[in-house]
């Protein structure tokens, strides 16, 4: 068995795709290719019965055509889609609570107590400031009254009463207007206390609802092991499973596998029709198991099965014990040309990191940027904070500038250009990033060809911004160039002994001399 999260596809699955892919073209059933053609994740398992006889499963992730069972598909691990079933009714009665709540917080006398507590909280405070002027007048008026030659004793008796009833106008002012704010918010908490309530009934219903889902998916192991996503998610990273866990292709393709008695041999996942707005897929193309939702489900899935680690978690001693390259240094800065392969900062794991290694040599700095663990290239230290805290001014105010050079699968007819896409972490897969034009950070790249050989590109990448994988999802998102950095495991489909992505060059103001100063390491690509 292959490993579900590093792999190619082998020529048993590449055949047992190409049997999906006829019945695809051939709309079988019908209407099937038309609802794939809109983007849907295929995946293909190759399994062994119990004569020896080699059989090929399929599976789509989520749901078809508003369900999970379709002909030619394996079925959902649990189709939780019966219109008088539990879920459904019960998420109907979730529906209704949220449209109750929708109707209460557009309640027309509701909205207009809201503005009539405005209005009257200014009006109050208007009217009470007005007679506060007024007070203040007649106070002076008395004042200079008093001070007349021919002022008498039953005028000031007079004058007193005049204060007093003034002051005592004033408090029934006050009380009256609190009165009326007092029935106005009455009015507004009792409805705002309806409100809540019903939220809390909606959030408590359905955090039920999920958890009465999630303890219905019931998940085998080779060893004949089972757990439910709860159990599984709580023993794996003690967290609850994201929404709609177990829905992805590898868990259905591997869980019928394991009720009928079949030996999963190998296993692979294809995007099949238009690309979606967010994510990086490409029609054809294979890409491995996703981490949030699929990875905690078939780390228990796969026991039992002998298949080949990721070599992503292996330490690559060849990389992490080689010495670095520094390409300057003085009692400020350290600036070393990171090897691909190698972790920038310590992570996770064990492995060690560039961090680690200048540590051990200098002592105390700070990294001033990161590259991904693939890409190779010029990585900045700071030896103190002050000079920390100023070249992190200089990246964030955009004054260092940065060079990349990329071979990306593909042939980019465009001469120079600039790709602006907004990017935000992928919620339900770390650490993927995706194109959101609405949440996500402004992120532009220019770019420039250096050549084109055997279906390949040469470029030049300017990052203007400095957001994760930025230029990676720039290359393959089909907004930007289309085309893949060669060797993106993440993002790409070509096989490549390394992520063909090297920073080039680093251009910024010396922290200490004020000296403009560009860094180069050329990298042979």
């Amino acid at each position: 068995m292959n490993n579900p999260f590093f792999y190619e596809p082998d020529a048993l699955c590449i055949k047992a795709f190409e049997e999906l892919k006829a019945h695809i073209i051939n709309d079988e059933p019908p209407g099937l290719r038309a609802e794939l053609d809109k983007g849907k994740m295929l995946g293909v398992l190759v399994v062994e019965d119990g004569d020896g006889c080699l059989k090929n499963l399929f599976a789509f992730s989520g749901q078809l055509n508003g369900g999970f069972n379709t002909d030619y598909f394996v079925p959902a691990v649990f189709d939780y889609l019966d219109e008088n079933g539990y879920f459904k009714t019960h998420e109907r009665m979730i529906s209704n609570i949220n449209a109750e709540i929708i109707a209460l917080e557009n309640d027309c006398n509701y909205l207009d107590d809201k503005d009539l507590l405005i209005t009257e909280k200014t009006f109050n405070e208007q009217a009470l400031a007005s007679y506060r002027e007024f007070m203040k007048s007649e106070k002076q008026r008395r004042a200079l009254r008093r001070a007349a030659e021919d002022f008498t004793k039953e005028e000031d008796e007079i004058l007193i009463k005049e204060s007093q009833f003034q002051k005592a106008e004033y408090k029934r002012m006050c009380r009256a207007a609190e009165a009326k704010l007092a029935e106005i918010k009455a009015r507004i908490t009792q409805h705002d206390a309806r409100l809540e309530s019903l939220k809390r009934q909606r959030k408590q219903d359905s955090e039920n609802l999920q958890n009465w889902l999630f303890s219905n998916f019931v998940f085998s192991n080779y060893l004949g092991d089972k757990k439910n996503l709860l159990d599984i998610f709580r023993d794996y990273n003690g967290k609850l499973p994201p929404s709609g866990s177990g829905e992805c292709c590898a868990p259905k393709l591997l869980q019928y596998a394991y009720n009928h008695n079949l030996k999963p041999i190998s296993i692979a996942e294809f995007w099949w029709g238009e690309s979606p707005k967010q994510e990086i897929r490409h029609h054809l193309h294979h890409y491995p198991a996703c981490d949030s939702k699929c990875k905690p489900i078939l780390d228990f899935m796969l026991r039992g099965l002998n298949y080949p680690p990721n070599p992503f978690y292996i330490t690559n001693e060849t990389i992490d014990n080689q010495p670095l390259e520094y390409v300057y240094m003085d009692d400020y800065i350290i600036v070393i040309n990171k090897p691909a392969g190698m972790l920038s900062v310590h992570g996770k794991s064990d492995r060690p990191a560039a961090e680690d290694i200048v540590r051990q040599r200098f002592g105390k700095s700070y990294f001033c940027h990161r590259l991904d663990m693939d890409t190779s290239g010029l990585l900045m230290f700071a030896r103190n904070k002050v000079v920390f805290n100023e070249l992190r001014r200089q990246f964030e105010e955009r004054e260092i500038h940065k060079t990349y050079v990329a071979i990306v699968c593909g042939v980019v007819n465009t001469k120079k250009g600039t790709i602006s896409l907004p990017l935000m972490p992928d919620p339900n897969d770390h650490p993927r990033q995706i194109v959101d034009f609405q949440n996500g950070k402004e992120a532009v790249t220019d770019y420039e060809v250096i050549s084109i050989h055997n279906n390949e590109t040469k470029l030049r990448l300017y990052p203007h911004t400095g957001r994760t994988h930025q230029l990676r999802v720039h290359c393959a998102h089909y907004k930007g160039l289309n085309s893949p950095i060669k060797g993106d495991r993440l993002y790409g489909h070509s096989p490549a002994p390394r992520l063909y992505l090297h920073a080039e060059s680093i251009t910024f103001t010396h922290p200490v001399s004020g000296e403009k100063m560009t860094l180069k390491a050329f990298c042979e690509m």
